[in-house]
């Protein structure tokens, strides 16, 4: 067994209790080191934040190669596992996804089901031939997160009740090889339900001025992550120090 696949069986394996796998989303080497140094036992990226620090709008905007350049610096800075956000694949064909995330060095990968420029929800079927696609390529070295985005995009009028597409498309991607999904957004009240129909790994955004890990842990998700808020917050600490210095100048 590969050094990589024994690292995703035991991120797999933490997604499975006793308390919710708490991944802070990273964007750099040195953000990477910081969490690792605080004592997290594995991490994520953000789509988000590494492009916005690679000079790039969010969106599947960072060219691929960029993107994945970016990840594997990550990877090699620190001693613990990685699971990268790489949106909705950047165009790839599943076999060239899974061995771009193995250079890459990552143990698991977020994959959303919509498009990232026209926002409009993937067809779930052919996203649940896609992610198992993608299953079948990376087999166990790879845990997948498949994104569910009824809340964070439009739906069609009288599309029905969003928790029920939530649950049916999570239960299709995790029959396909998905090891957790992501209802992205989802209202906490909602949590709860999710949990309980989808019958797997659920990932819930903790977030500003949203509900705190504790009230996230107490909803029963398996997994907690943080999006672009972290690097929203280093930025927005980076943004006092230079206007002090300025006033300062």
């Amino acid at each position: 067994m590969s050094p990589l696949t024994a690292s995703a069986r035991r991120f797999r394996a933490a997604h499975h209790g006793p308390r919710p796998l708490v991944l802070p989303n990273v964007w750099d080497a040195v953000s990477a080191r910081v969490f690792a140094g605080a004592g997290f036992g594995a991490l994520a990226t953000s789509s988000g934040a590494v492009a916005g620090a690679l000079g790039y709008a969010d969106g599947q905007r960072t060219p691929a190669a960029e993107m994945f350049a970016a990840i594997t610096r990550i990877t090699r800075s620190v001693d613990v596992p990685v699971t990268a956000d790489i949106e909705a694949g950047y165009g790839l064909a599943p076999g060239e996804l899974a061995g771009r995330l193995a250079d890459a060095g990552v143990v698991g990968c977020n994959l959303e089901d919509s498009d990232p420029v026209t926002r409009e929800l993937a067809d779930p079927g052919r996203q649940a031939d896609y992610l198992t696609a993608v299953h079948t390529a990376a087999g166990e070295a790879l845990v997948i997160n498949a994104r569910v985005d009824v809340f964070v995009r439009p739906r069609p009028e009288g599309g029905g009740d969003a928790v029920e597409e939530a649950v049916e498309r999570a239960r299709r991607y995790l029959e396909a090889g998905a090891d957790c999904c992501y209802p992205i957004l989802a209202p906490v009240e909602a949590l709860p339900a999710l949990v309980a129909d989808i019958g797997g790994p659920v990932n819930a955004m903790a977030r500003p001025g949203g509900p705190s890990i504790a009230e996230l842990t107490a909803t029963g998700v398996a997994r907690i992550t943080f999006g672009s808020s972290l690097h929203q917050r280093a930025t927005e600490e980076l943004t006092a120090v230079a206007r002090a210095l300025h006033a300062e100048a």
